[in-house]
């Protein structure tokens, strides 16, 4: 089980570990290459493997205007991590006080004095410290005076292009799905709380659960073969999902909204993970009821066959 701190007053077992410092959002081909390496040096120098990651994410604490951008949710990211051989994960609040730190004093207060880093695993455009001073060429400079070693592996090519988590949200936005699970080694998955809705859904023959996709990265606006489950248990439902604005009925917020085929029950206010399998069509708003109903057949008949 991996042991979680939400500062750098860790335990003497993790010290002297192997660090990997990131926001590791979407856990990506990428970044799990990036663990495999530390899983080596784990292995041959007998280290605990730390992550240090941000909450929350510096992009979205420095621009309040981003809303929607997570690939995963905190609890999705530490699920994953532990997957991945990690013995402990420190996430930070990044607030003012810890935005204006300065670079060498990161170094030395937290790199060295807090953690007593061995190795530390970062990507080569990693900034730090106030105004983004700080880089992998000062951490480097100081490798020999703390005793640490930088590790800053190759990225991953795929086509001629970095897999990244940026480049994932991109895919997501433009309904390339299929690269996206790719990219991510599984299906893309968003958890959240069932709401009570308009019922508009039930009312035309569709019951849907209705949830709200908090600060989750909005993928194309359209309809996806889906399977979910209740969180707390291991067996999955298929089904459809709308994500999006529900233009038809004028709506303005975003909801993902999941019909399960041979469901029927009360799901509200229970928590469901929901995996996008593969992107059916875009959003569009319908003139009347009875072309909205006759789409969602041909949606639903499309999805069906689609194992």
């Amino acid at each position: 089980m991996i042991k979680q701190y939400n500062n750098f007053n860790i335990k003497d077992i993790h010290k002297k570990s192997i660090i990997l410092i990131g926001n590791f959002d979407g856990l990506h081909l990428g970044h799990q290459k990036l663990f495999h390496l530390a899983k080596k040096y784990k292995n041959k120098f007998y280290l605990k493997i730390g992550v240090l990651t941000f909450e929350p994410m510096p992009k979205m604490y420095f621009n309040k205007e981003i809303k929607n951008f997570r690939i995963s949710n905190q609890k999705q990211k530490i699920s994953l991590l532990d997957k991945f051989n990690v013995d402990f994960v420190i996430t930070k609040k990044f607030d003012k006080k810890f935005s204006k730190i300065k670079s060498i004093d990161f170094i030395n207060n937290i790199l060295f004095k807090k953690l007593n880093a061995r190795f530390i695993f970062v990507s080569n455009n990693f900034r730090f410290g106030n105004k983004r001073e700080g880089d992998v060429k000062q951490l480097i400079k100081y490798e020999d005076k703390f005793n640490y070693k930088i590790i800053k592996p190759k990225p991953l090519l795929t086509k001629k292009k970095i897999v990244s988590s940026t480049l994932i949200r991109s895919y997501l936005q433009n309904g390339k799905l299929n690269r996206v699970n790719k990219l991510l080694n599984r299906d893309w998955s968003i958890e959240g709380k069932v709401q009570r809705g308009r019922q508009v859904g039930k009312k035309i023959g569709f019951p849907t659960a209705n949830i709200d996709i908090k600060d989750y990265i909005l993928g194309c606006p359209g309809v996806y073969v889906i399977k979910a489950k209740l969180i707390k248990s291991s067996k999955y439902l298929k089904g459809i999902a709308n994500l999006g604005y529900r233009p038809t009925f004028s709506g303005k917020k975003i909801l993902l909204e999941v019909h399960l085929f041979n469901f029927s029950g009360n799901l509200y206010n229970k928590y469901l993970t929901v995996k996008f399998l593969k992107f059916i069509r875009k959003e569009k708003k319908f003139r009347n009821i009875d072309q909205l109903k006759k789409q969602i057949k041909i949606d639903l008949l499309i999805a069906k066959k689609i194992k």
